[in-house]
């Protein structure tokens, strides 16, 4: 019987994002060690795909969890975090006895501070115990940055297939993976190409536009060869500043290292051909999307603020959208998600059915916006654990929420961020039914899947913020230049 050893560790940073991301925003979400992380994790997430792969295929095997944690995208995490999480997996591989393979699920967008390419430390603490030969399989979220750390210290790199992602997907893919590995035989070799590129967030979607034709051409290319194990292409999320920044494509072959070049070459100078179309911008000016919202003929309409996705590591308090539907007089019911201890402690002293004027949201990073004073009414103040049916994490603490009414906005704001608003059965769970609203502010500029079976459009606005799609405009300092598109470098390659 093989021993599998489990690590799962999950946070994405955003460096235009000041605020530090802590032990206490991944202890919202749940630090687990040991049994119980499989019990968690059962036939959900990358552990649970994982899980389920190696048992469908009739492997017998003993799960040996090691920790699993994850946070919402924020800023860089704290030294404090980083060390944490070294020391577990460290002790946790010395004291789990004989390891045959390491399934290492882990986002690849991770920085501290000082130490750039998190993920690549955590693999060579665990390489290092391990030792060469001990297979890791690393499964990737599709935005990380690949590093050449990554690279070497893995056996293989598989990433999502879609976006939005389905993290079980990709878990399967990684169970998969190790059955080749340690019943079969398999001798992955991987090639990997690194693209200096960064666009903006608004053309990731997988469904459609060029990045649909880039990720087809990878699944196309497994499809017509069985030598070809994956294609991971990887559009870096574009608010990492780190000195090994930008796209990257990552191929993994049956023991065929000249094919996975080949394709490594083929698939970077694909996304390098449609480098402009990735470029293109849907998103439109805040009073126009506002105005476009309200004079639609049927709700629920999306409008999703660009510049603070918090999915994408912002702080979640921008009030830019509040402010223009509160200015331009809007009629129209609107919820809007704000992220703020520090509106939520004068809510809460002043109390639920309380009339109030208060300063709301913009601290978080005055370089994009800054306080505005809203009058209106506690409806409800709640604490604990918010529990939701669709979600990467079925429960999670958002601190203290506060429903808060002013005119034809209801605000649901939290002291952490939670789902940041965009899964609607938060809102349910305090006793708000989104599908009454005519428009929602999600702080997304993808993941509007979860509010799809209620949505009758899409509207991106144009907002300014950590998030936002002005990748050019944004105060760049560590990543490689020549950088497309900063500047407009001959090649991929720089």
């Amino acid at each position: 019987m093989k021993r599998i050893a489990i690590i799962h560790i999950g946070q994405e940073t955003n460096d235009f994002n000041p605020e530090l991301t802590t032990l206490a925003n991944f202890a919202a979400f749940g630090i687990y060690q040991g049994p119980e992380i499989l019990e968690r994790m059962r036939g959900a997430g990358q552990v649970g795909g994982c899980c389920d792969a190696v048992a469908e295929a009739g492997m017998e095997v003993e799960w040996v969890p090691i920790i699993s944690a994850w946070a919402m995208a924020g800023g860089r995490i704290s030294t404090e975090a980083r060390m944490f999480f070294e020391e577990r997996i460290g002790s946790g591989l010395r004291n789990a006895g004989k390891i045959d393979a390491l399934a290492m699920h882990i986002h690849g967008a991770c920085s501290a501070e000082g130490v750039d390419d998190v993920e690549g430390a955590q693999l060579a603490i665990c390489r290092a115990v391990l030792g060469p030969d001990v297979p890791i399989v690393t499964s990737l979220d599709h935005h990380a940055n690949v590093t050449h750390q990554m690279v070497t210290l893995s056996t293989a790199i598989l990433g999502h297939r879609t976006q939005p992602h389905d993290v079980y997907d990709t878990g399967r893919l990684a169970g998969q993976m190790l059955v080749r590995i340690l019943r079969e035989g398999t001798k992955p070799t991987m090639a990997w190409r690194k693209l200096r590129i960064i666009t903006h967030q608004e053309q990731f979607l997988t469904v459609a536009g060029p990045m649909k034709t880039w990720f087809d051409h990878a699944r196309a290319a497994e499809a017509a060869d069985p030598r070809v194990l994956h294609i991971a292409p990887c559009p870096m999320q574009p608010w990492l500043d780190v000195d090994e920044g930008g796209w990257a494509t990552v191929v993994v072959t049956d023991n065929d290292q000249a094919l996975a070049e080949k394709l490594a070459d083929e698939s970077a100078d694909l996304a390098w051909s449609m480098r402009d179309a990735f470029m293109v911008k849907e998103a439109v000016a805040i009073d126009e999307a506002v105005r476009m919202a309200d004079r639609a003929e049927k709700g629920l309409i999306v409008l999703s603020d660009t510049g603070d996705t918090v999915f994408g590591g912002t702080a979640g308090d921008s009030n830019l959208i509040l402010e223009a539907i509160l200015r331009l007089g809007i009629k129209s019911r609107a919820l809007i998600p704000l992220i703020s201890a520090k509106t939520v402690a004068l809510l809460v002293q002043a109390g639920e059915g309380a009339d109030v004027t208060v300063p709301m949201g913009g601290t978080s990073c005055p370089v994009f916006f800054s306080p505005i004073m809203v009058t209106g009414t506690v409806r409800k103040i709640v604490s604990g654990i918010v529990k939701v049916a669709v979600f990467q994490q079925p429960e999670f603490d958002q601190g203290t929420t506060v429903i808060f009414d002013a005119g034809p906005v209801t605000m649901m704001i939290s002291e952490q961020s939670g789902s940041a608003g965009n899964v609607p059965d938060v809102y349910r769970w305090f006793g708000v039914e989104p599908a009454d609203y005519k428009m929602a502010v999600l702080k997304t500029a993808s993941n509007f899947q979860f509010f799809r079976p209620i949505t009758s459009q899409v509207i991106r606005v144009d907002t300014t913020g950590p998030g936002q799609s002005d990748v050019v405009g944004l105060p760049w300092k560590r990543v490689p230049r020549p950088m497309f598109p900063m500047e407009q470098p001959a090649s991929w390659r720089g």
